[in-house]
């Protein structure tokens, strides 16, 4: 076993680095090299473009995110905070948030959530000049607010100053405060007031925000249960899928690759075509290389992954180390049966054998060469097995000697 595969291996990169049988002078090789990794980046780039040709879970749900951000926050003023992170400030040369939804929808494969797209038509609604003036308002409010607090701070700092220069028996024109206590107390009264004023001002304008019809019934579908809980149900079976989704669309694009570059090797081969079926040979492991990768990140983020996290958190709870287990397992048994399909269906010898016997090719090569020929010319494989009963040479690989027809042992298969 392990003779056959070094044999493999040996002849592999012997074809690797060979035309005809001859080794690549370094000009060559290098040039084969610099093109293997231009076309190994354009594979990725390829793959890249489109892993994003369907909609993500986030371009199919973009509404998702807020909405649960909205759900799940605790803070009592949630309603404005949402009003005011949906509400732009200039609105002119900008499409409407249903727009949006829709347009980087017709760039992809798929469609936005009904749920989302009345939720855009909400937010549009909204997003008008009376509103977007209420918030500039509002945070005009709140700057003059910052502004009479940091005045009080400073204040606070000087007046706690002149209060012990004042217990110290300091005189007035040598203290390091221009204001007086009696004046700073009298500024931060003011300003206290002043805050008290904005901040009831501020209220209002929430309020009467928030009261507004278009506000109002935007707040009562963020409410609804039942369009939530689609929505997450929704947003949750596309994350399930997208993997799986991704991985198909990139199997789409090497497969054609590989097969036509699969076509052009062999009958490259066939027609001795040395230089064609060194760079198909080339393309084949370049396109092999990405399609391995993305079998096992499929594996690992894709429906399997999921369908074990899940059964083994219903079934252990906490202890999801042992997925790892169970992929530890599992993934030398795919290997396995891998190996297996290779050596008995697509790669065996016996197969093989068959077909290029019959068209006058060499057993292990599969090069042209003449019907009594024992050595192959190109590889040098030996064509003939004794037989174990009238002791004339016949084919290796075949199941009975072509002179007397008795079964082969299998020995030489």
């Amino acid at each position: 076993m392990f003779a056959r595969v070094r044999r493999f291996f040996n002849q592999f990169f012997n074809n690797y680095r060979r035309i005809n049988n001859e080794p690549l002078n370094r000009v060559s090789l290098i040039v084969i090299i610099l093109v293997d990794i231009f076309i190994l980046v354009n594979v990725f780039t390829g793959l890249n473009d489109i892993s994003k040709w369907h909609l993500s879970p986030s371009q199919a749900y973009p509404c998702y995110s807020q909405w649960q951000a909205y759900r799940t926050g605790t803070n009592k003023d949630k309603d404005y905070n949402i009003l005011k992170e949906l509400l732009l400030y200039n609105k002119s040369n900008q499409s409407s948030q249903k727009q949006i939804y829709q347009e980087t929808a017709a760039e992809h494969i798929g469609q936005v959530s009904p749920i989302c797209l009345q939720y855009a038509e909400y937010v549009d609604k909204i997003n008008i000049s009376q509103n977007q003036q209420a918030i500039k308002t509002i945070d005009n409010r709140q700057a003059k607010i910052s502004n009479l607090q940091e005045a009080n701070n400073r204040i606070r700092a000087e007046y706690d100053s002149t209060l012990l220069e004042k217990i110290a028996g300091q005189s007035r024109e040598q203290s390091i405060n221009q204001v007086s206590a009696e004046k700073s107390k009298q500024e931060l009264e003011k300003n206290n007031r002043n805050i008290s004023q904005l901040v009831k001002e501020i209220s209002n304008l929430k309020n009467e925000l928030k009261l507004k019809p278009e506000s109002s019934i935007f707040l009562t579908f963020l409410q609804n249960n039942e369009k939530f809980g689609q929505l997450e149900q929704g947003y949750k079976q596309a994350s399930f899928w997208y993997p799986s989704i991704q991985f198909a669309f990139q199997a789409l694009f090497l497969l054609p690759l590989i097969f036509s570059t699969l076509l052009v090797h062999r009958f490259s081969q066939r027609r001795r075509y040395g230089l064609v079926a060194l760079i198909s040979l080339h393309l084949l492991v370049i396109f092999f290389i990405p399609l391995i990768l993305k079998i096992f990140e499929f594996l690992q983020f894709g429906v399997i992954f999921q369908f074990l996290y899940d059964a083994i958190s219903a079934i252990f709870g906490s202890l999801l180390f042992l997925v790892s287990y169970v992929y530890i397992l599992l993934i030398p048994l795919i290997g396995f049966g891998i190996i297996k399909f290779f050596q008995k269906i697509i790669l065996n010898p016996k197969l093989q054998a068959v077909n290029r016997i019959q068209k006058s090719l060499c057993v292990k090569c599969a090069k042209k060469i003449r019907h009594n020929d024992t050595y192959c010319p190109h590889c040098g494989y030996y064509q003939y097995v004794e037989c174990h009963n009238c002791h004339d040479l016949t084919y290796k690989h075949l199941p009975h000697c072509k002179h007397c027809g008795s079964l082969q042992d299998g020995s030489e298969l």
